[in-house]
């Protein structure tokens, strides 16, 4: 993805689609074998599995009453599986996008900012017809949470969420709007959660608000976007030896004193917060929020390769709970219809349908014909 960075208000119009990579072991060492991923990327032995990533466009204020394209721009987050909210934490941007003094913006307030256009949005929408909902449900015995999942067709809700979220909260089709809202924020959280990434740890303001809301409660993952960016650009140009999410770099060439007075002022940064912290988030976001593992399928549970004797090839992102049988149909629909046993190539043991993967696990499927 090479998105335009800029401070000038609505430098994203559009979502910027690309690609990220979440960081874990990969089975090679374990398995003293040379891996030949083909869908991801093995470095040193960790293994870079590829996410999907929008960038959406900042919200103005009144984003849900369609102000500043805020239409569009909360349908777009409604895409996602889960939102990272990037945060100046130095409070140098102030609630339109501009830029103003370093400290002079409370980050907290950015932090409710999005939550609360969120939720008015998803009100908005739910509100619509919602006064005829009881009429239905008189006439045809229909289930509230059915309605209300599909009155929300679109946003990305499943319907166990609303049912969750309904039973939670106890509203009926006679609640009024501030029932609503209770239900609407717990609806969001649990089908677009958030982690918030305290950006621009390089600032000096960034330090006191960062302690100051952490002390309010705020789960805040510190982080340095420029520092990252500036490790990998450095790194692309043979300049450094760097992997993301790594506390330190390897200079590989000689640089003058600006660049390199650059580059230790990161290196210090590394030292305080042990990383960036922008590889940390998109781990933590996948792995720990979305709940997700990874797992290696293979056709030679021997060899641990494919076919074409590719190592390894393929890392696969499954939700923890997921079935060898659930492996199968991702692998292939015709696999999955044709299952008829797994093997755990570590260990050489047949395994059912209904075996629940493990992080790490390489399978061979087993199909008819």
């Amino acid at each position: 993805m090479d998105a335009e960075i800029s401070n000038r208000i609505f430098t994203t119009i559009e979502p910027n689609k690309g690609v990220t990579y979440v960081r874990v072991p990969c089975p090679c060492k374990q398995l003293n074998v040379q891996c030949n991923a083909q869908n991801s990327k093995c470095i040193d032995g960790v293994r870079f599995v590829p996410v999907k990533m929008i960038d959406i466009a900042g919200l103005v204020p009144d984003a849900h009453k369609g102000k500043g394209l805020g239409n569009q721009f909360l349908s777009d987050i409604m895409e996602a599986n889960a939102l990272i909210h990037v945060i100046d934490m130095s409070g140098s941007t102030d609630e339109s996008g501009n830029q103003v003094a370093a400290g002079s913006r409370d980050p907290k307030d950015d932090i409710k900012f999005l939550e609360e256009e969120i939720d008015y949005w998803i009100l908005g929408i739910l509100k619509k017809n919602f006064q005829t909902m009881s009429k239905r449900i008189e006439a045809t015995k229909e289930k509230l949470s059915d309605i209300v999942y599909k009155q929300l067709s679109g946003l990305g809700i499943k319907l166990q969420e609303v049912e969750e979220a309904l039973h939670e909260t106890g509203i009926s089709s006679g609640s009024d709007d501030y029932d609503l809202l209770k239900f609407v924020r717990l609806l969001r959280q649990k089908s677009k959660p958030i982690i918030l990434a305290a950006n621009k740890m390089d600032i000096s303001s960034s330090e006191k608000n960062l302690e100051r809301l952490s002390d309010l409660g705020f789960k805040l993952f510190p982080c340095s976007a420029e520092s990252e960016l500036a490790l990998r650009r450095a790194a692309e140009k043979g300049v450094i030896r760097y992997t993301p999410g790594a506390a330190d770099f390897e200079l590989l060439e000689k640089l003058d004193d600006r660049h390199l007075a650059a580059l230790n002022f990161i290196r210090i940064l590394l030292k305080k917060h042990g990383s960036t912290g922008v590889q940390e988030i998109i781990d933590t976001i996948v792995f720990k929020i979305l709940d997700m593992i990874v797992v290696y399928p293979v056709e030679n549970e021997h060899k641990f390769s494919d076919s074409k004797n590719n190592v390894l090839p393929h890392a696969i992102l499954m939700k923890r709970g997921a079935t060898a049988l659930d492996l199968a149909f991702r692998v292939h629909e015709d696999i999955g219809k044709k299952f008829v046993a797994a093997i755990d190539a570590r260990t050489g043991r047949n395994i059912s349908a209904s075996y629940q993967l493990k992080n790490g696990d390489v399978i061979s499927i087993r199909s008819g014909r």
